[in-house]
């Protein structure tokens, strides 16, 4: 057989891949590829209609998919805290608790300063429509606050005054001294409760900020233990850490913002005190008027009575 017919013959895939000792001798070898090449000429004309299945890019894709797609997912945020450690579940219970005192602060003072300037505005009507201090304490004799008690006390301090004329100098300036008491007791049953919801939102971030250093110091720890800085190892501590950290800014940014409001509300409520206190002083006052003009009637009258 001669080179050239040995070289048809392997083109065509007639024959093995060992060329004749001729073709050795006579002619360098051909290259490797031309060796490959019928074995890729046939299944590369395959078809449909030959019956011959190749495997493609496609389907190798296609069988990779599923495994990407089974990847881990997040972690649900329960998740997380249930397998947090129980210092980190310690961390969160605690500024889940003060969330929920501050809530139930709010909750507790909208209602008690809803009551309390209703009865602002009953007092502040039937202070109003009085002539005197008398029918002032008559109209507020069924109502309780602030506002009737200063009422009771300032037509209390008239009603000594009337019995002993000595204690006409000083009347109004212990009605005074009576209606601001009262006034900073009332206060005072309002601003109860504040003081925690000032502690929560000064305190819970570094609560937060305590749970946060610990859940990343126990990511080193798991690092240390098994000599791998793998993300399976390092992030559910991180994790930790984080949620106790945002647990604690939703504690302490809600109880700042109650604050604000809860003292804007006192601040308004003790301005509105503060008015009515005024309108009893001024009632008292025009009856201390009256009453210390009674002598001087008295004296002019007589002179006219004896003349007469």
């Amino acid at each position: 057989m001669s080179v050239r017919a040995g070289y048809l013959a392997l083109a065509l895939g007639l024959v093995p891949l060992t060329l004749p000792a001729t073709a050795q001798e006579g002619a360098a070898p051909p290259p490797a590829i031309m060796a490959e090449a019928p074995a890729l000429a046939p299944l590369a004309e395959a078809g449909p209609s030959s019956g011959v299945s190749l495997p493609s890019v496609a389907s190798e894709e296609g069988s990779l998919m599923p495994g990407a797609a089974s990847a881990p997912a997040h972690h649900p945020l329960v998740e997380i805290v249930l397998v947090a450690h129980p210092v980190v579940q310690a961390v969160m219970a605690i500024l889940a608790l003060a969330a929920f005192v501050a809530l139930t602060i709010l909750v507790q003072k909208l209602a008690e300063f809803a009551l309390a300037f209703a009865r602002l505005r009953r007092a502040a009507r039937a202070l109003g429509a009085a002539t005197d201090l008398a029918d002032a304490a008559q109209a507020l004799a069924g109502e309780r606050g602030p506002a009737a008690a200063m009422t009771r006390a300032a037509a209390e301090e008239l009603r000594l005054s009337e019995e002993d004329v000595a204690l006409l100098p000083g009347t109004q300036s212990r009605s005074t001294a009576a209606l601001a008491r009262i006034e900073a007791g009332a206060a005072l049953s309002l601003r109860a409760g504040t003081g925690v919801l000032a502690s929560i939102g000064a305190i819970a971030p570094f609560v937060g900020l305590f749970g946060t250093v610990f859940g990343i110091m126990n990511s080193f720890l798991a690092i240390a233990e098994t000599k791998t800085t793998n993300l399976a190892v390092v992030a559910p501590g991180i994790a930790e850490a984080l949620l106790a950290t945002a647990i604690g800014l939703a504690a302490a940014i809600p109880a700042v913002l109650i604050y604000n409001l809860l003292s804007r509300r006192l601040a308004n409520y003790r301005h509105r005190l503060t008015d009515l206190s005024t309108m009893v002083l001024v009632l008292q006052s025009r009856a201390l008027d009256r009453l210390a003009a009674k002598p001087a009637t008295r004296a002019m009258s007589l002179p006219r009575a004896v003349g007469g």
